[in-house]
């Protein structure tokens, strides 16, 4: 299996979202770039975010960031 780009968009965004709190969420702008927009979207369609513009995480969003985060700091 290869990361697409749209994977890698999506992933990069996930990283974004706060992990001190689970109060805490993100919104993406109007004006953000297209494939960030996109990415919400898909993110939010996947069951992972709680909105199309970003939002919270969901149970398996918060799941999936920490994977991230693991991933991310051993290929540092």
């Amino acid at each position: 299996m290869t990361i697409t780009a749209n994977m890698h968009t999506e992933m990069n965004l996930l990283l974004q979202y706060p992990t001190d709190s689970l109060m805490s969420g993100i919104k993406i702008n109007h004006e953000a770039a297209l494939d960030t927009v996109a990415a919400a979207k898909r993110l939010f369609e996947k069951g992972f975010t709680d909105a199309e513009d970003g939002g919270y995480l969901t149970d398996a969003g918060i799941e999936l960031v920490e994977h991230l985060q693991v991933i991310n700091s051993a290929l540092k």
